[in-house]
C-alpha cells in the first residue's frame, strides 16, 4: 500500500462553527462527532477534522477539488454569502476565477483565515513536477 492521507485537524476557534463553513461551501452534510472533534468526511475517505485550539492559530491552506456542478454550487455559496474571492493566491485578482489547465478555480478566506481553495481540475501534472 503506498501512503495515503487519512485525516487532518483542522484547528478553530469554534470548531463546531468551522466544520459547518467547510461543509456548506463544499454541500456536504452536517459534519458528525467523532470523540471530541466536529468530523466532515470528504469523498476521497479523507476527514476534516476540527478541533478548538488553545491559543493563536496559524492558518492553513486548503485546496479541494470538485466536479463543475459542485464548483457551481459551491461558487454560489460564497457569493451568497459576501465573501471575496480571487482568482489566485496572492490576491492580486479579486472577484476573479481562474482557469488553470482548463478547468476553474477560485480562492477564498475561511474561519480563522484558513485560505480555501475550490478547483475543477487538478493543478500540472505530477511528472512536470
Amino acid at each position: 500500500m503506498t501512503a495515503q492521507l487519512n485525516h487532518t485537524i483542522v484547528w478553530s476557534s469554534d470548531q463546531r462553527e468551522a466544520a459547518r463553513f467547510f461543509a456548506g461551501v463544499l454541500g456536504l452534510p452536517e459534519p458528525g462527532r467523532f470523540s471530541h472533534f466536529d468530523v466532515v468526511p470528504l469523498g476521497n475517505g479523507v476527514s476534516l477534522d476540527f478541533a478548538d485550539a488553545e491559543g493563536p492559530i496559524v492558518p492553513q491552506h486548503y485546496a479541494f477539488l470538485v466536479s463543475e456542478a459542485e464548483f457551481d454550487a459551491g461558487f454560489a455559496w460564497i457569493t451568497a454569502r459576501g465573501l471575496d474571492y480571487w482568482a489566485d493566491p496572492g490576491r492580486q485578482q479579486p472577484g476573479e476565477v481562474n482557469r488553470h489547465w482548463g478547468g476553474r478555480g477560485v480562492y477564498f478566506e475561511g474561519p480563522d483565515g484558513h485560505f480555501l481553495e475550490l478547483i475543477t481540475k487538478p493543478y500540472g501534472k505530477m511528472e512536470d513536477l
